[in-house]
């Protein structure tokens, strides 16, 4: 999928990651809709990049509709957009747990459903969805997370399938630990020793190398945090022992207990 000339909507803009993605893509050529919920930061990012700006709170499904019908045609969809949804599970209430499983999965379903068949239509399109290793390996501390990530996974891979020959391509892109932006670098909590990060940058660039070689998935982490989230899928047990030993129950209550406002 060619970037340059084509009308992209990113969610999520907002976010500092979101920022990255928005400036990398229009650095590319990409025509550009921005949506978020903060107008303040939106709307400057938009000017800057020449971009439009579309004020939404993804947890209503009336403005989700909304940001579609205004938004227009589009070529290309990054669903960035997420909230941090981390804690023990009987930590959250019923409203919580419905406005992540929203923002998280049910949007980025929901916007899928309404772009790829005039995707289809025309012969081109991308749907790239924002996903994390959160969405290959679980941790105590993040059940609601995980199974928005997880879900989104199986959603985009077996979407990726259906679409298979159509021009339209389906790609996930799943960070770990990002530095200077975004949910982790805002919760200012101290990895593990050996547990390395990578940048907004970096997740910008998989985004691109995504949409422009039609890349099923790309994971954006340093080579131990792969390979762990490879073993978990493989050997899901014996990989939560050793991330226990490692310090993961700590480190996910130590983050809940850091983003518990931004649920």
């Amino acid at each position: 999928m060619e970037i340059s000339g084509s009308t992209v909507l990113l969610t999520g803009a907002t976010g500092g990651i979101g920022q990255a993605i928005a400036r990398t893509l229009s650095m590319r050529g990409a025509q550009l809709v921005l949506t978020g919920r903060r107008a303040d930061v939106l709307e400057p990012l938009a000017s800057e990049l020449g971009a439009r700006a579309i004020v939404v709170d993804l947890s209503d499904a009336a403005e989700v509709d909304r940001l579609l019908a205004e938004a227009g045609e589009l070529d290309i969809l990054v669903a960035n957009a997420a909230l941090p949804a981390s804690g023990v599970l009987d930590s959250f209430t019923i409203d919580e747990i419905d406005r992540a499983l929203d923002v998280n999965l049910r949007v980025p379903i929901a916007m899928a459903h309404a772009l790829a068949p005039a995707m289809v239509a025309r012969g081109r399109g991308h749907l790239l969805f924002m996903s994390s290793l959160s969405g290959k390996a679980a941790t105590a501390g993040s059940s609601i997370y995980n199974a928005t990530k997880f879900g989104l996974r199986g959603f985009a891979m077996a979407m990726r399938a259906e679409l298979h020959g159509t021009g339209v391509g389906v790609s996930g892109v799943f960070p770990g630990f990002i530095s200077e932006a975004g949910m982790f670098a805002e919760a200012d909590v101290k990895l593990p020793a050996g547990v390395g990060t990578r940048r907004p940058q970096d997740v910008a660039d998989a985004v691109v190398r995504a949409i422009e070689r039609n890349r099923g998935e790309l994971d954006v982490a340093p080579l131990s945090l792969r390979l762990g989230s490879a073993f978990s899928g493989i050997a899901p047990e014996v990989s939560a022992s050793f991330a226990r030993r490692m310090g993961s129950d700590e480190l996910g209550l130590k983050l809940a207990d850091a983003q518990r406002a931004k649920r």
